[in-house]
């Protein structure tokens, strides 16, 4: 190791232990012990470009164990990135580009939101996959387009995480030899060393994955950390995995190896001492030498002459491939065809069909306009209905399909997801049952917080599944889904609906959407169509100048509220229909529109829904009531339990009654 290299290393060092010192609060471990091993990456083997962070070809770098933030911030600033020292000064101050873990969109060059462990490591997974997907898609002979690594930093506590398991097993399955996972191995967690509850072989495991493992004995050996990441790039068969045995607050006379150092600034004494044992200016913070400036300044100029490069063979691709140009700029593209909508195929639904039938028929209309939609299932094919017919499957042998078996693993299928569409180019989707939404919540508050275009296809959402009983039977997971910020949450009516639910969900930018669709089948409603993109519409208006009442309902039990209705109306009552596919599309309508179709003065308003009744209160008021379920379901026939709990004609009816104090 040269003089300047062990400069860099400990200005990376103490650029994060001074950030954590001044704000009182962070994990200065992380760096200390990793700075070697991300040194080495980032300047010997990163191909990534400064002054254009989206260049398609360049290295993904994941820190998987967020906490280690300014790891990732020390080496941004230094690369040259737009992320000044003073950014760096106020880490984890209000307003700064250096929260606490790093956030994808907040801060430039991080390439996903980490913190949660495990989720940047199957972010990672989705993003190989991806890699490998739009490598097949458009790379030439002598026209490498897709040609670079996706580099992860793990820790023991990623390695803990079940998440990890499985997307790493799903890796191992597929083969992803662009995967490379740096594990640093310090073996201390906030609880104190791993062996208090982690002693497995992690090698041997990852071995069984189908992963290739290698060994590095200490963390600062820069030239054995720099042979294994040349040997598992070497590998174009498997995944890689590199263990790196670290130590954590590496130079801390007092807290070195100690859990003291993982989650808690060192303390201005104990930084002194650090200071010292490294050579280090005592006096001085945010110290970065000269030679370290002009170190990293030439790296940039060596990178930026490796985009140029990459810039000129692009040219030359559109010059030659200009069809295939045509095709990479539209599958980059969010925009939706023209064509698509007018498709009368898309809108085709002409007898009784279950929500989740009716979405299957959709996306088959949808692949031939898109044919970048790639995704599938958690092990739930046959009954999400979500197979692309004729495209292909994406396996080891073949990277050219678009359905992904995603086996089950629903948590590392949702971060998956978010990987694939953090990289670009894909439009992803997964799909399993309503109930199982709780397998994957943590994956899709990340991607609503990431603002990812995700769509999450949820079948079977009610007590209406029947004979599999209360274990599949979702009752709370649409009021969990509804509490997620930027999660829009559609559930269609009927087979008009569910086209117009995916076109919205496909010509989002700003985050995901969840389908939540029905195993039973619906019929076909007259009065259903585009106007469901607005969320909330009139199914039916009242008969007379106002209504008395108004009936809200959602998915399959709008059915049940207009044959609630004709009732009611034979007995002189004046009521209103709205389906309400989408609460998160009725609150972004104007005001106007909102009152227009919830007039403010017709406090009478009954919701009906097959889940809880959390947060209807909103468009319900004071004065509302509902027809929902509160309570854990029962194993029966699916129109039995209907009956059982209420979602009868007759009990609509009912509440309707009592809720207009009317008796018939």
């Amino acid at each position: 190791m040269t003089k300047v290299q062990e400069m860099a290393i400990n200005t990376i060092r103490f650029l994060a232990v001074d950030a954590v010192e001044a704000a009182n609060s962070g994990h200065p471990g992380l760096p200390m012990g990793g700075a070697p091993m991300a040194y080495t990456l980032w300047t010997q083997f990163m191909q990534h470009c400064s002054s254009d962070p989206a260049w398609p070809n360049r290295d993904r770098f994941v820190l998987s164990a967020g906490h280690g933030s300014m790891l990732l911030y020390a080496l941004l600033h230094l690369c040259g990135y737009e992320l000044p020292l003073e950014e760096i000064k106020n880490f984890r101050q209000w307003g700064s580009k250096t929260p606490g873990h790093p956030e994808h969109g907040h801060t430039v060059g991080v390439e996903t939101t980490t913190g949660p462990l495990g989720q940047g490591f199957a972010n990672a997974v989705g993003m190989a996959i991806a890699q490998e997907r739009l490598a097949a898609e458009f790379n030439k002979p002598d026209f490498p387009l897709v040609d670079h690594f996706t580099y992860v930093y793990a820790g023991d506590g990623c390695m803990m995480e079940g998440i990890t398991a499985e997307a790493a097993s799903l890796a191992g399955h597929l083969k992803l030899s662009r995967l490379i996972c740096l594990y640093d191995d310090n073996q201390i967690t906030i609880d104190g060393r791993t062996e208090l509850a982690f002693t497995e072989d992690v090698g041997r495991r990852f071995e069984a994955y189908g992963w290739q493992v290698f060994k590095v004995a200490d963390g600062t050996a820069t030239a054995e950390i720099a042979a294994a990441i040349t040997a598992a790039k070497a590998d174009q068969t498997r995944p890689s995995l590199i263990l790196v045995r670290t130590a954590i607050g590496f130079g801390s006379p007092n807290k070195q190896n100690s859990a003291e150092a993982h989650g808690a600034p060192l303390g201005a004494a104990e930084v002194r001492l650090t200071k010292a044992n490294l050579a280090w200016p005592q006096e001085q913070t945010f110290y970065v030498p000269p030679e370290v400036r002009a170190h990293f300044a030439g790296l940039q100029t060596r990178l930026a002459a490796v985009k140029e490069e990459w810039d000129r063979l692009f040219a030359a691709y559109r010059s030659k491939y200009p069809e295939d140009a045509a095709r990479w700029d539209a599958w980059h593209n969010r925009s939706l065809p023209a064509a698509l909508q007018e498709d009368k195929a898309l809108w085709s639904f002409d007898k009784p069909m279950a929500t989740r039938a009716a979405s299957g028929q959709v996306m088959q209309v949808l692949a031939k306009y898109l044919p970048n939609l790639l995704g599938g299932s958690a092990d739930l094919n046959a009954s999400t209905k979500t197979y692309l017919l004729g495209l292909g499957d994406f396996q080891a042998e073949n990277r050219k399909g678009n359905n992904l078996y995603f086996g089950v693993r629903e948590h590392g299928m949702a971060a998956v997801l978010s990987g694939l569409a953090l990289y670009g180019g894909l439009r992803p989707y997964g799909a399993t049952f309503l109930a199982f939404f709780d397998y994957m919540k943590p994956s899709v508050r990340l991607a609503a917080l990431m603002r990812q275009p995700v769509v999450y296809v949820f079948t079977h959402d009610s007590i209406g599944v029947g004979e599999d009983g209360p274990t599949h039977q979702p009752i709370e997971q649409l009021a969990n889904m509804r509490s997620i910020p930027n999660l829009h949450v559609l559930r269609p009516a009927d087979g008009r609906e569910t086209a117009t639910a995916w076109l919205h969900a496909l010509s989002r930018t700003d985050g995901p959407t969840a389908l939540v669709l029905t195993r039973q089948n619906l019929p076909q409603l007259s009065a259903s169509g585009m106007n469901a993109l607005k969320g909330g519409y009139i199914m039916e208006r009242e008969a007379g100048e106002a209504p008395e009442l108004i009936i809200m309902a959602s998915g399959s039990e709008v059915e049940l509220a207009l044959q609630a209705k004709k009732v009611l109306q034979a007995e002189g009552i004046a009521v209103r229909v709205v389906s309400m596919m989408s609460w998160e599309l009725f609150m972004a309508q104007p005001a106007a529109y909102r009152a227009e179709v919830l007039p403010p003065a017709v406090k009478k308003r009954l919701v009906v829904e097959a889940a809880h009744p959390m947060g209807w209160e909103r468009f319900s008021g004071d004065e509302g009531a509902t027809v929902t379920i509160d309570h854990f379901g029962a194993s029966a026939p699916g129109e039995v339990l209907m009956e059982k709990f209420g979602f009868t004609v007759e009990n609509v009816a009912a509440r309707a009654r009592q809720l207009l104090e009317r008796r018939t």
